[in-house]
């Protein structure tokens, strides 16, 4: 039986407030236990609309689902570490001069769906709790936070607490 996930205040088209935030979501591997599509664009939306200001823009983020191998390359290539990894973020440069009816690209998730799986498992979470904290995590750094010391590590952790409990999930980082 397929889990099924957690969704945020299901959203039916791609609005995020008065601006559109377009989220194109591709499955390019096998694993169960996938989110529906649109799960994983509700997911993104409610980042978003907590961690930057979008206002009067449409913007665009990707969220790729892969393997074992695809991450394990990418974060070889990019981290420098020979190891699959759960999500990986890749923000997108502001373009100078693009024409305003084009949407700003804010950048890629990607996302191995069998380490998710594993790492549910082995922390005893919901699968698709676990989901919708990997697809957080993934976008709050597409607006810029990160975890590369203790003071922004503990703004994003706060902010991805804060994201999931308003979704009814469990602080992930175990903080009372």
């Amino acid at each position: 039986m397929q889990p099924t996930m957690m969704t945020p205040e299901a959203e039916t088209t791609d609005q995020l407030g008065n601006d559109a935030l377009f989220v194109d979501v591709q499955v390019v591997c096998c694993e169960s236990g996938i989110p529906a599509k649109n799960d994983i664009r509700n997911w993104v939306r409610l980042a978003a609309s907590n961690a930057g200001d979008l206002a009067g823009q449409t913007a665009e983020v990707v969220v790729r689902i892969v393997d074992v191998d695809e991450i394990r390359k990418l974060n070889r290539e990019y981290r420098r570490q020979d190891a699959a990894t759960n999500v990986l973020s890749f923000p997108s440069d502001t373009v100078a001069g693009l024409p305003e009816d084009v949407p700003r690209g804010l950048g890629d998730i990607v996302i191995c769906a069998a380490v998710v799986r594993a790492e549910a498992v082995e922390q005893g979470k919901s699968l698709a709790e676990h989901w919708g904290h990997m697809l957080v995590h993934g976008t709050l750094h597409l607006f810029g936070f990160d975890h590369q010391d203790d003071v922004a590590a503990s703004e994003m952790e706060g902010l991805e607490a804060k994201i999931l409990a308003n979704r009814g999930v469990a602080d992930p980082y175990g903080a009372s």
